[in-house]
């Protein structure tokens, strides 16, 4: 449980950089996945309660942890968003999904526009970047060797369909480190080239829920 005048460097917001960057040294994205690895929502859905021989008996359970966590998750990304909008310098800063995640491609798509990638990581001058860490400490637990392969398998569709220098994701200290462009710090992929698109959405599937702004 997928981080100017801009430049073909991707807006992608990788976890790990979000958190130490105080502040806004912030590289990732926010990132977790439904799953522990990787819950759906049909998986979230707490069980009816079995009913008595002469009728249904009221449900008196606590809330499923996992319903109760994927919630919080979702609150906290969305003050997150609402932080960005009315205080980040960033109206049109779109809606987290239903898992809580954000949508990366919308997001992206912001990032791409001349004069607005300076603060898409946490809002100009890091206005934002207590709300972002709130939704990190929000995330529900992922499970980093599901992560790993699930990159895995992307970067390699990546490279099966043209981008032969899309690297593999590694693992360092039990967590997953996303693959991608070999020299991030002076890109050597164009990630705006139509074969790059191309690419990119005919892997997209290969990206557990929450990993597809990681990589």
């Amino acid at each position: 449980m997928g981080s100017p005048t801009i430049s073909p460097t991707p807006v992608r917001l990788r976890l790990a950089a979000l958190v130490a960057a105080p502040v806004l040294a912030l590289s990732v994205a926010c990132g977790g996945d439904d799953s522990g690895g990787t819950r759906s929502d049909d998986d979230i859905a707490s069980v009816p309660q079995a009913p008595s021989a002469s009728r249904s008996a009221p449900d008196t359970r606590a809330p499923d942890s996992r319903t109760a966590g994927k919630s919080a998750f979702y609150d906290a990304q969305l003050s997150y968003v609402q932080c960005m909008r009315a205080k980040g310098g960033y109206p049109d800063f779109p809606d987290p999904k239903l898992s809580g995640y954000l949508d990366w491609k919308k997001v992206n798509a912001i990032g791409s526009q001349p004069g607005r990638n300076e603060g898409i990581k946490g809002g100009r001058n890091g206005v934002c970047v207590s709300e972002l860490r709130k939704t990190m400490d929000a995330e529900p637990k992922r499970d980093q060797q599901k992560d790993y392969e699930s990159m895995l398998a992307h970067a390699k569709c990546m490279r099966d369909n043209g981008v032969s220098r899309f690297t593999n994701p590694t693992m360092s200290g039990g967590n997953a480190q996303p693959g991608g462009d070999p020299n991030p710090g002076s890109p050597v992929i164009d990630i705006e080239s139509p074969a790059y698109e191309q690419a990119r959405e005919a892997c997209k599937g290969k990206l557990l829920e929450g990993l597809d702004g990681m990589q």
